[in-house]
């Protein structure tokens, strides 16, 4: 991982903490489903399964998505890459980081927008009546938080310290 000081050095922390919830998320999943698989082989099924492991993956994506971009986890199509100059590449990075931001923060508004519905209409789940708005704010600030990647990764580039 790409080590930053100052704010993108708290930006960084904060991404781990989130990264570190997302992998508990998914081993709490992973954890619900073999329980429920067994216990239903018994006949006693846990109430509300499919609702928290959906809960759960959403958060588990959510929290995920900034520490992968960050650690550049993500599939590039480089050959294109490849056969530009230097000065190509970085402005070709900071075009698509730039498109990104804004889609990133307009998924983040409508995020927290659907959580305020949520929040006001008391939308919960069918069969044990989690609310839906806490996980709908959370993967929206996780966008937020993004946003911020996506402007350390401009920096890094017109730094030279991109690749």
């Amino acid at each position: 991982m790409r080590e930053a000081e100052g704010p993108f050095g708290i930006l960084v922390k904060v991404i781990q903490i989130l990264n570190h919830i997302g992998g508990a998320a998914l081993t709490f999943m992973m954890f619900l489903t073999v329980c429920d698989v067994v216990l239903r082989a018994f006949g006693h099924p846990i109430l509300g399964t499919f609702e928290i492991v959906s809960q759960s993956l959403a958060i588990v994506i959510g929290f995920s998505i900034p520490k992968v971009c960050l650690d550049r986890g993500h599939v590039y199509m480089e050959f294109l890459l490849e056969k530009l100059s230097k000065r190509s590449k970085n402005v070709l990075n900071t075009f698509t980081r730039a498109i990104c931001i804004l889609l990133f923060i307009l998924i983040a508004y409508n995020l927290i927008g659907v959580g305020n519905e949520f929040r006001l209409s008391g939308e919960v789940t069918s069969t044990i009546r989690l609310p839906f708005f806490p996980l709908a704010y959370c993967v929206g600030v996780c966008c937020f938080l993004q946003v911020f990647v996506f402007l350390h990764d401009i920096v890094n580039i017109w730094r030279h310290e991109y690749e």
